[in-house]
């Protein structure tokens, strides 16, 4: 699962943490595990998430571990229509064409 549209327009880094973070849902992801999710070096993902954390577009809990989670907001709802993009132009065609 893919972060809502109107997040998608931010740097690929950032874009491809909050993509891994809607995936792990309630599990969120270690720093670790986010680096791992992400091909960026170290620099970049600690940037990337001081950056999404700054505008609250993801929440850290540290119990015994360090966990990143994505905001409530940044996930789509599964349920909502439009959300899942076409999966081509063929069967966008066909769709609205009803055949």
């Amino acid at each position: 699962m893919a972060a809502k549209p109107e997040y998608r327009d931010r740097p690929d880094v950032e874009v491809a943490l909050l993509d891994a973070l809607v995936d792990r849902g309630d599990e969120g992801m270690t720093v670790l595990e986010a680096r791992a999710a992400v091909d960026a070096d170290i620099d970049a993902v600690e940037e990337a998430l001081s950056a999404l954390k700054a505008d609250s577009l993801i929440t850290v809990e540290s119990e015994e571990r360090v966990r990143v989670y994505a905001h409530d907001r940044v996930v789509p709802d599964p349920d909502a229509p439009g959300d899942d993009p076409p999966d081509g132009l063929v069967e966008a065609l066909r769709d609205r064409l009803g055949l």
